[in-house]
């Protein structure tokens, strides 16, 4: 109960928040402050915003950034994780791993957009790769702190009744590292929608929400469209952390209300 008035306060504010902004926004423009013929009115930019929620044009390329995005979050999920475990698991691996993890960690993934646009000439495989590469970090290192954070006394009770590695590793270590994983997931697809929408205005293309930036920055009243796109872009961003956030305390309600009766 104290977690959902928690979340409800928390959303409330969030959203006050947002409505201040957009009435200083709006202020600034109707008193001078702020040029409309540079900075539009965020009354207009909403409009706009309603508008193209019944273009079917924009929608078009709604969906192809949510499948690339989709597409290259599955994929990162299906690689990063059992390559986490398998660091997680063998330190030796991860010792020798780690000076090339350590390596690749920090370069900028959008610097790697106009390489990945040499190497992949279909548009939807060159996101899914920047995707993937981009996605894919946080999700190994919430793999591997979760097995760091795995209770030691329950491995060793476990192996003490004759269980062996890949049973205590099914039994007590996935499970206990499943919110960590679900975490690292839900830190990736903002990574992931950033880097999707990136690669659609470095790279062009025939579809995406960067695409129609693209396209809508060249008209007369562009700049109007291109704002309006890119609150879509948040909207999106929004939604997508909503659902993983409502689906980590719906699975993982035991370990919500223990890191909260430990606050």
């Amino acid at each position: 109960m104290i977690g959902n008035n928690l979340l409800r306060s928390r959303a409330l504010c969030g959203a006050l928040g947002v409505a201040g902004f957009l009435a200083a926004t709006e202020l600034a423009g109707r008193t001078g402050l702020v040029d409309p013929t540079i900075l539009p009115l965020t009354s207009t930019v909403l409009a706009r915003v309603a508008e193209l929620a019944g273009d079917t044009g924009f929608l078009a390329d709604v969906a192809a950034t949510v499948q690339a995005w989709a597409l290259g979050l599955a994929l990162t999920v299906a690689v990063a994780v059992p390559a986490g475990i398998l660091l997680g698991t063998l330190p030796r691996v991860e010792t020798a791993a780690r000076p090339l993890i350590e390596f690749l960690r920090p370069i900028p993934s959008v610097a790697l957009i106009p390489l990945a646009i040499t190497l992949f000439p279909d548009r939807l495989d060159m996101k899914i790769t920047v995707i993937c590469y981009a996605s894919f970090w946080p999700v190994l290192i919430n793999t591997l702190y979760g097995l760091l954070e795995v209770d030691p006394t329950a491995k060793e009770s476990l192996r003490s009744f004759g269980f062996g590695p890949l049973a205590v590793l099914w039994r007590v270590s996935l499970p206990s590292t499943a919110p960590f994983i679900a975490t690292g997931v839900r830190l990736a697809s903002g990574v992931a929608l950033i880097l999707a929408v990136s690669a659609e205005l470095l790279a062009g293309g025939s579809s995406g929400i960067g695409t129609y930036v693209i396209e809508a920055g060249s008209s007369y009243d562009g700049l109007e469209y291109v704002l309006a796109a890119t609150m879509w872009a948040g909207i999106l961003g929004i939604v997508t952390n909503i659902l993983f956030v409502t689906a980590e305390k719906r699975l993982f309600r035991w370990h919500t209300a223990r890191s909260e009766g430990g606050r």
